[in-house]
């Protein structure tokens, strides 16, 4: 086992105590031992539509049989233009052109170089500074750990890309908030002191996400989101939204700009876009950000953006894409989500009074659970209570000082109940 470092892993405890899974079907995956084990995080919130599809698992094997690659540098195939066109006609009326990458980390990368060149072929060259916001997450790679807010990520790998941040919204006035909280929206209006204290001549762009996952489901204040619109509009910089959690319907809408009511510039996606079975991710801009690239680019046979990877639209992952839509719009995803919503709030919130339980905070099929913190190990309850509940047949994901859930659209209101039962009995457990 040791030849595998593992990612996001205690590897010395997992070693010692292996969590194999080796099938899944439905919202259930099965272990080593043949147990069954309820999913209650998609995944990694990127199965949202069940696991085993065989309708997509059909589409890879057709499609790697007949075109198993494609460059993707001046040349093309032809389901890299048919999928851009589905992701268009699926997300908010005005974000309009479709980049591909291949993970919601590179999707990060991408929108923040896209920002800084954009308002370099506009003219203004000096307009570079990104600002992110406390507790955001937007991946991994250099300039997404930079511009996301988890400490944790960023200590102890010297300079990142250089960037600012906006407070968070997890309050002490909102614990216990059902949906979308009541209080915090003038928490936007630092945007106006950054932007005032640097000059608007030096911003590029503000990236957040609609809804923080990786942190624990934070949820924005009602009206937050529409005032970073208006603070971003009035002084000329463009507004990014990281839908790579949100997307494809966790929040019981289309995507957390539909919910809000507020369109970014730039919009990245990843995890539902394929239902997971192939790596990929993408970047969905306005029409404004790409005919400026095409304006500004020169001769015709010139490379407008500098920028993509050796595998973006690779053939199988837009074959994935193709069949997981389907599935998305044929079973009405986005509305199961929804329908499930309420009872699954209903059920999450009756843990409060829990031992250990702080806050617990929800949108959609999202929810966390906040675990009072042992002092100097944030993160120790959290793995308790994961680790017992996987003995009990639930994966759990744990983070901080949360364990959050996240289940399949397709999970039924009595696979929310064996969740939250379990959950009721390992909590108050754990010292």
């Amino acid at each position: 086992m040791d030849a595998f470092w593992m990612p996001f892993t205690g590897n010395r405890q997992f070693k010692a105590d292996p969590r194999l899974i080796v099938g899944a079907e439905g919202c259930c995956y099965r272990d080593a031992d043949g147990r069954e084990i309820f999913d209650s995080l998609s995944g990694l919130w990127c199965v949202s539509f069940g696991h085993g599809r065989t309708e997509i698992a059909d589409a890879i094997a057709r499609t790697a049989r007949e075109l198993d690659y494609a460059p993707p540098f001046q040349y093309a195939h032809p389901l890299a233009f048919e999928l851009a066109s589905r992701v268009k006609a699926l997300t908010p009326a005005g974000l309009d052109h479709v980049f591909f990458t291949n993970s919601g980390s590179e999707s990060a990368d991408t929108a923040l170089k896209m920002a800084r060149a954009y308002w370099a072929k506009r003219g203004a060259p000096e307009k570079t500074r990104l600002i992110g916001r406390a507790k955001g997450y937007h991946g991994v790679n250099v300039g997404g750990t930079g511009v996301g807010g988890i400490e944790a990520n960023r200590k102890g790998f010297g300079d990142m890309l250089t960037s600012e941040h906006l407070p968070h919204t997890l309050l002490e006035d909102n614990r216990f908030s059902r949906g979308i909280p009541e209080h915090g929206a003038e928490l936007a209006d630092a945007l106006e002191d950054m932007i005032e204290a640097h000059g608007a001549d030096t911003v590029a762009a503000v990236m957040v996400e609609p809804m923080g996952g990786s942190a624990g489901v934070i949820v924005p204040p009602k009206g937050y989101l529409n005032r970073l619109r208006a603070i971003c509009d009035r002084h000329d910089v463009l507004l990014i939204f990281d839908e790579v959690l949100t997307g494809f319907g966790r929040t019981g809408a289309s995507f957390g700009a539909e919910l809000f009511g507020v369109r970014p510039d730039i919009m990245t996606l990843a995890k539902n876009l394929t239902n997971a079975a192939v790596p990929m991710g993408a970047v969905v801009v306005s029409d404004a950000i790409y005919q400026t690239f095409m304006n500004e680019g020169g001769p015709e046979y010139q490379i407008e953006f500098f920028h993509g990877y050796t595998y973006s639209a690779h053939p199988l992952a837009c074959a994935a894409g193709l069949a997981a839509l389907d599935i998305y719009e044929r079973e009405h995803m986005v509305e199961r989500a929804a329908k499930l919503a309420p009872y699954f709030e209903a059920q999450v919130h009756g843990l409060r009074g829990l031992r250990h339980v702080v806050d617990i905070r929800n949108l959609g099929l999202a929810a966390a659970i906040q675990i009072d913190p042992v002092d100097g190990e944030p993160g120790r309850r959290p793995w308790q209570i994961a680790m017992a509940a996987w003995k009990r047949g639930l994966y759990l994901r744990f983070g901080g000082d949360t364990v959050q859930l996240g289940p399949p659209f397709i999970t039924e209101p009595a696979q929310i109940d064996m969740v939250c039962n379990i959950l009721e009995d390992v909590i108050p457990a754990v010292e």
